[in-house]
């Protein structure tokens, strides 16, 4: 069984640029999916994923904290065991990321990884040193929520957008494509949907390029509600299961399941 952190991986493959005046979630928002694996023609249920959001302070700062956790289901530990949990601290304002934290159990293999970002400096403190950064660089949680505030609107069919994004001490820089509004039926309901093909890197997992689509909700939220992916071995299906507290009535909503 595939790693279920490959959700959050697929997640933050959203791009970023410009950023709107008003966030497109609050604190109190709590969203919810479910991975779906197929090997053999049929789709099962994998595993959870549910990240949420909350206020905090950070070096005097107030901050958003952004907890994303995965985990296999209980019947599927035998063959590939997944308890993870990624968190990000990120400034109200802009958005960019002060803090990234990262505790990973896959099949037996523990990570813990901790990042602090100086915008100021252009630099990040790894666990390794202290390494240099692009300007607006965010990490692969605060990435995701940064993005959810783009307006989709300026870009066209075909359009491709840049961003750089630290993760495991590199830095990647990556693009995705839009692909413009679609209807999408997912586990939870039809929606109005804008859909987007980021540019993957070639690894264990995926084989490289534009094979992933996401689908986001058509509306203020920018909620994802189904990613879909060939893997190494197999496809994944992701989909928006459940949600809380979101900041915009979610007017994309075509029919519920």
């Amino acid at each position: 069984m595939k790693k279920i952190t490959v959700l959050f991986c697929l997640m933050a493959s959203l791009s970023a640029s410009t950023i709107g005046q008003e966030h497109a979630f609050k604190a109190g928002e709590k969203i919810t999916y479910v991975v779906f694996y197929n090997v053999i023609g049929l789709y099962v249920n994998a595993g959870t994923a549910t990240f949420t959001t909350t206020k905090s302070t950070f070096n005097n700062q107030e901050v958003f904290h952004v907890v994303g956790e995965g985990i296999t289901n209980k019947s599927y530990d035998w063959i590939f065991k997944v308890r993870d949990r990624y968190e990000s601290y990120f400034k109200t304002d802009d958005l960019k990321p002060l803090k990234f934290i990262r505790n990973v159990n896959e099949g037996g293999y523990k990570k813990h990884e901790v990042v602090t970002f100086n915008h100021d400096e252009n630099v990040v403190i790894t666990n390794n040193g202290v390494q240099k950064v692009p300007d607006e660089i965010q990490d692969v949680i605060s990435f995701l929520y940064y993005a959810r505030n783009l307006d989709f609107d300026q870009y066209k069919k075909g359009d491709k957008i840049s961003f750089n994004m630290f993760l495991g001490e590199k830095v990647y820089s990556m693009y995705v494509r839009y692909m413009g509004k679609q209807t999408v039926t997912t586990r939870y309901g039809k929606f109005k949907a804008l859909a987007l093909r980021p540019l993957l890197l070639n690894g264990n997992t995926f084989s490289g390029g534009e094979d992933m689509t996401m689908w986001v909700t058509d509306d203020q939220n920018h909620l994802p509600v189904r990613i879909e992916s060939p893997i190494s071995v197999g496809k994944i299906k992701v989909d928006l299961m459940e949600f809380t507290d979101i900041k915009y009535p979610l007017s994309s909503l075509i029919k519920r399941q």
